[in-house]
């Protein structure tokens, strides 16, 4: 067999998500394979299932939030609920303290993750539209962060308290800038500019999107920007660079 090919089983295992996820991003022409005549198994150009591989945890994660078709992330990733992701968090500050030139910042790390990763839980408790609980990976290698659900969203979560807000970027800002209450579980904006203002005062970038609505601030640059992307999905998507 030609060892620039691969099977659809081995492309699974590749990129970390299940041969029927496949199948459906074939279809749907996000992830194209070929055979090689009519009643032919799948197959895949390893150079093309490479392009997806694990180590491009935000591509991953970016086309598990924005399918159309809700699916559980690959095992590696998903954290069902709260215990896991904690056990999971633990595991990574563990590793993080290890690294030299972190010393100063690697609690700040495990402390952002925590908290956007609490806040997916937290705010869509009992309300989740498809897939429970996150995707949670993370290189340190790369030095990245990543994390996503497929949960209401911030502005659906903002919209209980505050039903003024109409668009995605208005209830980012307010997420992100305002303390809106003290009260559980109308506390997301509150964590969220704790992560702001870790960010913004050491060497760690961030990417945030909900909806069409996404933020970025960079490593040593300290403008807040928000702009809107030509993407929209449910739930929340995030990269924290260090």
């Amino acid at each position: 067999m030609d060892s620039r090919l691969i099977t659809i089983g081995r492309a699974s295992q590749m990129i970390g998500v299940s041969v029927q996820t496949l199948r459906r991003w074939d279809e749907a022409g996000k992830l194209s394979s070929f055979r090689k005549n009519e009643k032919g198994h799948r197959h895949y150009k390893r150079e093309d299932i490479e392009s997806y591989n694990v180590r491009d945890l935000f591509k991953l994660a970016k086309l598990w939030i924005a399918d159309d078709s809700g699916f559980e992330p690959h095992s590696r990733f998903y954290c069902s609920d709260s215990s896991v992701f904690r056990a999971r968090l633990s595991r990574m500050e563990n590793e993080l303290g290890k690294i030299e030139e972190l010393n100063s910042i690697f609690p700040l790390i495990s402390a952002i993750t925590g908290e956007i990763g609490n806040n997916s839980f937290d705010h869509n408790l009992g309300n989740w539209p498809d897939i429970p609980g996150i995707f949670f990976a993370y290189n340190l290698n790369k030095k990245i962060v990543v994390l996503a659900d497929r949960g209401q969203g911030i502005l659906a979560t903002l919209k209980r308290v505050k039903k003024s807000l109409t668009n995605h970027r208005d209830a980012l800002y307010m997420a992100f800038t305002k303390i809106i209450s003290g009260r559980a579980p109308e506390s997301r904006g509150n964590g969220l500019k704790f992560v702001k203002d870790v960010v913004m005062n050491n060497k760690i970038g961030l990417f945030f999107q909900t909806g069409n609505a996404c933020l970025e601030i960079k490593k040593q640059n300290f403008v807040f920007k928000i702009e809107e992307s030509n993407i929209n999905f449910r739930g929340c998507l995030t990269l924290i660079k260090f």
